[in-house]
């Protein structure tokens, strides 16, 4: 896969709930929203209101290896959903 095609979590072209920074994960099957305080599910395209939260997959650094694995850098072990937020050399990833 390339870092593009990597980069985003598609569910017909757009960014997931699971993605974004305030999705709360309740379970594997279902989530909160900490904005409207609904239950959604992790694969519900993005509302208006969503940001989207710095994880490995949304990196320039970010290769991805198999599925679910990848590298940082290509060193380091990574995780494409792994949360980023304290990683100083996290890089957003341009969009076209």
């Amino acid at each position: 896969m390339t870092n593009d095609m990597n980069a985003m979590n598609k569910k017909d072209g757009e960014y997931c709930c699971r993605d974004c920074k305030f999705y709360l994960s309740v379970d594997v099957l279902r989530g909160l929203c900490k904005l409207s305080k609904e239950k959604i599910f992790p694969d519900d395209a993005f509302c208006k209101d969503a940001e989207k939260l710095s994880k490995c997959k949304f990196c320039k650094n970010f290769t991805a290896e198999k599925e679910h694995l990848g590298t940082c850098k290509g060193s380091f072990l990574a995780y494409p959903d792994m949360v980023a937020a304290k990683c100083t050399d996290f890089e957003w990833v341009q969009q076209n």
